[in-house]
């Protein structure tokens, strides 16, 4: 098979085995995309292995031509009682009310990882990598997270139909801002 221009010469999608198997791989990825300390990995570990098992989880991978990890992107269905559904609930519900966090929060899916190495940022695989996770996806929003601050991801999720839910929110546990982003499903073709 040829390579992509990307470099990526597939795309697939994980099983949560196979995500188990490439976490390490995964994992050091989204440390260095995320240019977070040494120890993140160890630390975020077993939370991505918790996050495979919850309802509609589903996992993209952007592979090279030799079965290399580039990029994935993973999300499940949110729900109730998850830390960051009652995160983004608690924040939602006090600057815009209840209904407007029952609008978001009703039924969406959790766009909860997008990750590409450096190395290989800036050539479609980003996009190539949320459009495939969310084709199909059944629920009729899709909400994410993301660091305040211009940036590649910023670019990616306003071209793709993303507009704000939340702004300028913190996480418990972290000091940064954060914006909340969402946009109804399914996502406008190219």
């Amino acid at each position: 098979m040829t390579a992509m221009s990307s470099g990526v010469s597939r795309y697939a999608q994980l099983s949560p085995d196979e995500f188990r198997t490439r976490l390490s791989e995964a994992l050091a990825i989204y440390v260095k995309a995320m240019r977070y300390p040494d120890g993140t990995a160890e630390q975020r570990a077993p939370m991505w292995l918790t996050h495979a098992l919850r309802e509609g989880w589903r996992c993209i991978a952007a592979l090279d031509a030799d079965d290399a990890l580039l990029g994935l992107a993973y999300g499940y269905t949110g729900r109730a009682g998850q830390w960051w559904h009652e995160q983004v609930r608690h924040g939602l519900t006090r600057r815009s009310g209840p209904a407007e966090a029952d609008r978001w929060l009703g039924d969406y899916f959790e766009l909860t990882e997008i990750h590409v190495r450096p190395e290989n940022q800036g050539k479609q695989i980003g996009e190539d990598l949320l459009r495939r996770l969310l084709d199909g996806v059944p629920n009729a929003n899709v909400l994410l997270s993301t660091p305040e601050g211009t940036s590649r991801a910023w670019k990616l999720y306003r071209r793709t139909g993303f507009t704000d839910v939340l702004r300028d929110y913190q996480f418990t546990g972290d000091p940064r801002p954060f914006a909340i982003l969402g946009r109804p499903l399914p996502l406008d073709p190219r």
